[in-house]
C-alpha cells in the first residue's frame, strides 16, 4: 500500500503572498475561473482529509464555510476551540508524529491548506511531500507569505508546470527531504 502524501495545494500572488496582510482574498476571489477551476475538483478527489493552522481556520469560518462529518479537517492549534463542529479535529500533537501516524493510516493524500505559519512548521519536520502552487498574476505588494520565513534551504524537483489561458500558472514540485537544509541564524 502506498503511503499518503501531504500536499500543498495554495495559490499565490506572483510575489509570493496567499493572502493580504488582514487575511483578506479579494485578489484572488475576484478574479473569474477558467473551466475546470485550476485541477481543483480532480484533485479535491485525490484527497480525503485537510489540514490547517488555527489563523486559516478561523478566515474560514468567517468567509461562511461548511464543515462536515465526511471531511475531516485538522486544525493546528496551540488553543483548541471547546466546541468543533463535525468533521473538524483540533491537534496539539507534535507535526513530525502526526505526519507520521496519518501517512501509515489508510486512505487518500492529505490536503495542507495553510496558511504560511503551519506551512513553515510542517516543512521545518520533514512532513510536507509536494507542493502545487497557482501563481496568479496579480503583485499585491505585502501580506502572508506562502511559508513563514524561517533561515531554511528546501530544494524541490519539477514534477510539471501548466499555463492556464488567464495567465495563472501552476507549479508542481516533490520535496527533495534528504537535501534540506537547515541555515543556521545568521
Amino acid at each position: 500500500m502506498p503511503k499518503r502524501k501531504i500536499i500543498v495545494n495554495i495559490a499565490t500572488s506572483a510575489d509570493g503572498y496567499v493572502a493580504r496582510a488582514d487575511g483578506s482574498l479579494d485578489w484572488l476571489t475576484s478574479r473569474p475561473a477558467p473551466k475546470g477551476f485550476y485541477g481543483l475538483p480532480t484533485f479535491s478527489r485525490s484527497v480525503d482529509a485537510k489540514i490547517l493552522g488555527r489563523k486559516t481556520y478561523d478566515v474560514s469560518l468567517k468567509l461562511g464555510a461548511h464543515f462536515s462529518a465526511k471531511d475531516l479537517h485538522y486544525v493546528f492549534s496551540r488553543r483548541p476551540s471547546a466546541s468543533a463542529p463535525a468533521g473538524v479535529e483540533f491537534v496539539r500533537e507534535p507535526i513530525r508524529s502526526f505526519a507520521d501516524r496519518i501517512r501509515k493510516q489508510p486512505g487518500k493524500n492529505i490536503w495542507m491548506m495553510g496558511g504560511g505559519e503551519i506551512i513553515g512548521s510542517f516543512l521545518d519536520e520533514d512532513a510536507i511531500d509536494e507542493f502545487i502552487i497557482s501563481v496568479v498574476p496579480t503583485f499585491i505588494g505585502e501580506g502572508i507569505p506562502l511559508i513563514a520565513r524561517r533561515h531554511r534551504e528546501v530544494p524541490l524537483k519539477l514534477l510539471s508546470s501548466k499555463k492556464y489561458p488567464d495567465g495563472v500558472v501552476q507549479l508542481h514540485y516533490e520535496v527533495q527531504r534528504a537535501k534540506i537544509r537547515r541555515k543556521p541564524n545568521a
